[in-house]
């Protein structure tokens, strides 16, 4: 029997989100309905409320989220009610060419559940990146669900479903930093603070955090870096030549997404060093580099797309990790919520006075 629930939505561009009656099928073969424990407010949802992302309104935001699987729908196998999991957008298929390849974290045939939710008037509504976890129970794809330990905090658990993920992965996956390496990650917001604490459980020795923000710098301190840069007070770029021998940093993270931070990106690592973008540009941004300098510097140019991760391998590992006492995921989490105050954890959001938000329920 279909349940109703409360959820965040957003109706139309740019006007604010508001907590209403959502419809919640019963799950369908392949599908899941999970109880949501926690969800995380990141910079994505916000795009969605702003039509940054499609004009499908309405949607159903939040995305970050982890909870307990309440039921399951015809033909699902590996999860059952009562399991302990975090979301992710991306449920791999196992059978387009990147999956055949033994490359699942590239899948191009990703699914999310096949029923949609409405509000309670029977509008259909769009879930933000395939989830809609800022309701108190949500449909998903089976696959969508990624068991880890109980133990962990939901709090905690559910920001591995997009933001952190992104980061530890931009540098882990992507990035494949390694023992001794040395690593600049431009940007250190959520994704880019990730991206240090990735660098930092992968043994690099010297990590350098460049923000505007001394308060983000602060933060990017507490998970890892070993230097810090603000660009407002000089070359960014000369700075981690500085802080590098001269040479430039092995790795270096663009984590704004942005023509300008990628060209100090692009000059602030060693010859075949390696470029790693994973902020998210704007659709009209266009990038200008002498042809000559991208041959000449050698080395690899990357993008990566949600950390280059593939779910049932990560996030089972870096929540034990957590467990342990070796990578401290409860730092990026600023303040918990209630679902009633999304719209003003965007302004706080939009104003860096919050790593994350999350609301638990």
């Amino acid at each position: 029997m279909a349940q109703e629930v409360r959820g965040v939505v957003a109706r139309a561009k740019g006007e604010p989100v508001a907590v209403r009656t959502i419809v919640i099928p019963d799950p369908g073969p392949g599908e899941a309905v999970v109880r949501v424990q926690a969800c995380g407010v990141c910079h994505t949802d916000l795009h969605y409320r702003e039509g940054g992302i499609g004009d499908d309104f309405p949607f159903l935001l939040g995305h970050e989220a982890a909870g307990t699987v309440e039921s399951v729908g015809e033909g699902v196998e590996g999860l059952e009610p009562g399991d302990f999991v975090v979301l992710n957008w991306r449920a791999v298929c196992g059978r387009c060419r990147a999956c055949e390849r033994g490359r699942p974290w590239y899948c191009f045939d990703t699914h999310n559940a096949g029923q949609r939710m409405t509000l309670d008037d029977g509008t259909e509504l769009t879930a933000a990146l395939g989830i809609g976890a800022f309701a108190e129970k949500t449909l998903v794809a089976a696959g969508q669900c990624t068991k880890v330990d109980r133990q962990v905090s939901p709090s905690v658990a559910g920001l591995l479903g997009c933001g952190v993920m992104a980061g530890i992965g931009a540098a882990v996956n992507t990035g494949a930093v390694g023992r001794g390496d040395s690593v600049a990650v431009i940007g250190c917001g959520g994704v880019g603070t990730a991206a240090v604490a990735g660098a930092a459980l992968a043994g690099a020795s010297r990590i350098i955090a460049v923000d505007l923000d001394d308060r983000k710098l602060r933060t990017a301190r507490r998970l890892g870096a070993t230097h810090t840069v603000d660009p407002g007070s000089g070359d960014p770029v000369a700075a981690i030549r500085e802080l590098t021998g001269g040479h430039g940093a092995d790795v270096v993270i663009d984590a704004v997404g942005r023509p300008e931070t990628y060209e100090q990106a692009f000059y602030a690592r060693d010859l075949a060093g390696t470029v790693v973008l994973v902020g998210v540009p704007m659709p009209d941004a266009r990038l200008d580099l002498p042809l000559l300098d991208v041959f000449g510097r050698g080395g690899a140019l990357k993008s990566s797309w949600y950390g280059d991760c593939l779910p049932s391998r990560d996030f089972p590992v870096l929540v034990d990790l957590h467990l342990q006492g070796r990578l401290p995921l409860d730092a990026f989490v600023t303040e918990t919520i209630a679902l009633d105050d999304v719209e003003k954890a965007f302004a706080r959001m939009r104003q860096g006075d919050v790593l994350r938000s999350v609301v638990v329920f």
